[in-house]
């Protein structure tokens, strides 16, 4: 159900602020996260995770330079977005300690597509015959990246991955230079590369934890 609500308040968002300002609110979610990793989950997080995260998060916003738009009244959409998939990942990683990957799978898909059937029902329309294609690639676009979160909260603490999660903009800048033909700005190498040293470090400190104990 926070996954449903969380869509349908994005593109809410979407049709205010545009994608850039929207993001620029939203990509704040990993820091939530990391913040309430401890009290919702028990986990421990040190200096040097918030150090990665908050290095991460000042390459999101040197890549997409956030304007004036994200000082609006309207910001408070995206950022109570960023409020439930930062809880709906905390959760994920909760019930992962008891249940397996496929369970929490089959659910979060079998209720959210109830969920969504009953909202989005009321504004239903046919599909043109050329859209059939690339609505199945975002589904199984969609399926697999869900179906991967959900393995890594499996696997990994809640606070340790978030780095990780600022990854998608440098992925998404790259879909945007090969597909749509985009240029690539020099404050998005700059900022991929400050994200990219984020997560590695994070990734490193969580080796040389493990391996201390």
């Amino acid at each position: 159900m926070l996954l449903v609500a969380e869509v349908c308040l994005m593109v809410v968002a979407f049709t205010y602020l545009g994608l850039v300002e929207t993001h620029a609110v939203f990509v704040c979610y990993p820091l939530l996260v990391a913040a309430l990793s401890g009290p919702v989950l028990g986990e421990k997080v040190g200096w040097r995770r918030w150090l990665a995260i908050g290095v991460g998060f000042v390459g999101v916003l040197i890549i997409i330079n956030p304007g004036a738009g994200v000082f609006s009244i309207y910001a408070l959409i995206p950022l109570g977005t960023a409020s439930m998939f930062a809880l709906y990942a905390l959760l994920n990683r909760y019930v992962a300690r008891r249940d397996s990957a496929a369970t929490s799978f089959f659910w979060t898909g079998t209720v959210g597509a109830v969920a969504i059937t009953a909202v989005g029902i009321w504004s239903w329309e046919p599909m043109a015959a050329a859209d059939w294609i690339w609505m199945a690639g975002l589904c199984v676009a969609a399926v697999m990246g869900h179906w991967c979160m959900i393995k890594c909260f499996e696997a990994a603490e809640a606070s340790a991955v978030q780095p990780f999660a600022y990854l998608q903009l440098p992925f998404a800048s790259a879909i945007g230079l090969v597909i749509f033909d985009e240029s690539l700005r020099t404050s998005v190498i700059f900022g991929a590369g400050l994200i990219i040293a984020a997560g590695l470090f994070t990734l490193w400190r969580e080796r040389q934890q493990r391996r201390s104990h």
